[in-house]
């Protein structure tokens, strides 16, 4: 595959120069193809404005040429570069199908839109060269003909429906937002570019219609956008693609930004998290051998998973989600089931947050407050942090990853600087080889299981890096790196306090005297920083999933929506609305369960082993079951079958009363 190098700019009608405008073509699901000159994602203030009038650049300082420099200091794994990555990272999470903008990468120059063909897809046997429509045909989008494409084009453009398409039969296509084909497969605007898979869901428009129609498409975005009406809000950054020549087809592949070392700091970003403050307790209900044996082998299989995801991945350039690859696997409604997963799992990621906070506070500041008043004192904090722009809450997120170190940490230390039980390495407590009580064993291996879940967003990790070859090597390095971390917390946990183990683990640390003061307030200043970055970029998904469904982010600008015409004023205020109501749907549920040990159990057991093994196995079988081998499709089945063995009856106990099954 070679990559097909720009010759230049001027010789494209209606295309933007490097020089000047930077033009954005969109769909009305903030889908569009825009080209721009400046390194990775450029820099939005430096390029000119939509209508041809280039912004002026201010001259900078001595000073903060010096900063800029330093920044780009290291080529690609600079600061600048690492601070993109992680931008990037942090809009991976997603509930229902987004449209991302497409921004052609530097030094790439778009062809006419009829020489852009179908990436080849690599067939097995278990599907033939229709992926999508082999899998649920009443879910793929109609096939549609030239002829057909113009008709639905010249509807396009004389309603106000940016993104409405004609079946041959000339009826509407479905406007469910689960049927959208994966992100590359669908044109980004009125068929122009994209890459048209081979899965014959979608066909080219001639080119001979598509300059007109991207031109006037164009302007008619641009004014909504100005306006602010019936536009997504745009906060996503663009994914870069580019043109490349394969098996002599020109096609459109997402051009991937990140290094190794920055897809590692990405993935660890995902698994590093507060499910480390549970895992004494889980090797406390499992007992030595068992519990690092369950916790080593739930590190192993998910590792194992994630590169199943990479080999689903490599069969179309297209996809770029988890949802994608549910989406070719199963159809439609594996995108549903799959989105139901997605904010189960975010939504009790935020609880879990909201309910540390008031533990750990309660527990250093014993008698102030109740646990309930230091949730809602909380749930206050958050409420500004939920308009806060999408480029500080990624930062914000990085600052959460060094909390959740810096208290591994602060618990080692304070074993090792205290002399005598309880909660001393020096003088460890008594401990069991097998579990003291066999009825607690299910509840463990949720437990030992939530700090695992990151298999929602490593397709997306996949796909931004440069050299995809490498991702098995980053994942390695990865999940070894997170095993140590977590492994080093729960041995320690479990010696220094044994059967007094508590949910959180730093609930033991702050509740025990001894400890230099010094690190018990650093312990509490990184538990509560930890929510404050974390959850607000948690709700972002559950939020704009809200707000689609309320019409008030839409995929589809859409003539029949009721909220077509509402002022910008009254669209704001109902967002704002949203992002209030969804803090306090955690908070009203942090409450009904304030159980941490309860919520992390249910998130390892019925949403961890669901996600990370038991979709991603099943989505290997479905689409390379006569690739592979006997023995390779035996030991799948076992492994997805076992996984939902233990999926089932972890989250029936970790609902179950803990008198009832002597968890107390």
């Amino acid at each position: 595959m070679t990559t097909r190098q720009s010759a230049s700019w001027t010789g494209h009608e209606g295309r933007a120069s490097p020089g000047g405008l930077s033009s954005s073509v969109s769909s009305a699901g903030n889908q569009g193809v825009s080209f721009e000159d400046a390194p990775l994602l450029g820099d939005p203030a430096a390029r000119g404005r939509d209508g041809g009038f280039p912004q002026r650049r201010r001259r900078r300082s001595s000073v903060t040429n010096t900063l800029a420099a330093l920044t780009d200091i290291g080529g690609v794994n600079s600061i600048r570069s690492f601070s993109r990555s992680f931008q990037r990272a942090a809009v991976f999470p997603e509930i229902i199908p987004q449209r991302p903008a497409f921004v052609f990468a530097p030094g790439q120059e778009p062809l006419q839109a009829s020489d852009i063909e179908a990436a080849p897809v690599r067939h097995g046997a278990a599907h033939s060269s229709s992926a999508i429509v082999d899998t649920d045909q009443e879910d793929a989008s109609p096939l549609l003909t030239p002829t057909d494409s113009r008709l639905g084009e010249r509807k396009r453009l004389g309603s106000d429906n940016l993104q409405r398409a004609i079946s041959p039969s000339g009826s509407l296509r479905s406007s469910s937002i689960f049927s959208t084909p994966p992100l590359l497969s669908t044109p980004p605007i009125f068929g122009s570019y994209g890459s048209v898979q081979s899965y014959g869901t979608i066909a080219d428009l001639e080119s001979e219609t598509s300059h007109p129609s991207m031109r006037e498409a164009a302007e008619l975005w641009r004014q909504q956008h100005e306006s602010g009406a019936n536009v997504p809000d745009g906060e996503r950054p663009p994914i870069l693609v580019k043109e490349v020549e394969q098996d002599g087809k020109i096609v459109l592949a997402v051009s991937g930004q990140s290094t190794l070392p920055q897809t590692i700091v990405n993935s660890t970003n995902v698994l590093i998290g507060v499910g480390l403050l549970s895992l004494p307790m889980g090797l406390k209900y499992a007992g030595w051998i068992v519990g690092v044996i369950a916790l080593v082998l739930c590190a192993a299989v998910t590792n194992w998973t994630a590169g199943l995801l990479s080999k689903c991945m490599d069969l179309d350039s297209t996809i770029i989600t988890f949802s994608d690859i549910a989406f070719i696997s199963f159809g439609k409604k594996a995108r549903v089931a799959t989105a139901i997963l997605f904010t189960l799992e975010l939504l009790a990621a935020c609880v879990a947050l909201i309910v540390l906070f008031a533990d750990s506070l309660a527990a250093l500041f014993p008698g102030t407050l109740t646990l309930t008043q230091f949730k809602i004192v909380c749930t206050l904090i958050l409420i500004p942090l939920q308009f806060a722009p999408l480029a500080l809450l990624s930062v914000t997120s990085f600052v959460g990853i060094i909390c959740c170190l810096g208290i591994g940490a602060i618990v080692i230390l304070d074993g090792l600087i205290k002399q005598t039980a309880p909660g001393s390495l020096i003088e460890p407590a008594a401990t069991y080889l097998f579990p003291a009580n066999w009825l607690t064993l299910p509840l463990s291996f949720g437990l030992l299981m939530s700090p695992w879940g990151g298999h929602s967003v490593f397709p997306n990790i996949y796909r931004d890096m440069r050299h995809p070859y490498k991702f098995k090597r980053a994942v390695n390095y990865t999940f070894s790196f997170t095993l140590l971390v977590d492994a080093s917390v729960a041995i320690v946990g479990l010696l220094m306090f044994g059967d007094g183990v508590r949910d959180e683990i730093t609930a033991n640390i702050l509740e025990t005297t001894g400890y230099p003061n010094v690190l018990n307030v650093l312990l509490v200043i990184f538990i509560a920083i930890i929510p404050l970055t974390k959850v607000p970029l948690n709700a972002q998904p559950i939020i704009t999933t809200a707000e689609v469904v309320f019409g008030l982010r839409q995929q589809v600008v859409a003539e029949e929506t009721s909220l077509v015409g509402l002022s910008s004023t009254s669209r704001g205020l109902l967002k704002a609305l949203i992002r209030v109501v969804t803090l306090l749907i955690f908070l009203g549920i942090a409450i009904l369960f304030p159980a941490f040990d309860s919520i992390m159990a249910f998130m390892g057991s019925a949403l961890c082993f669901t996600i990370c093994v038991t979709l991603p196995v099943a989505f290997y079988l479905k689409l390379f079951d006569h690739e592979i081998s006997a023995g390779e499709r035996l030991f799948c089945w076992c492994v997805m079958l076992l996984s939902i063995t233990i999926s089932v009856t972890g989250t029936v106990w970790a609902f179950l009363p803990k008198e009832l099954i002597g968890a107390e």
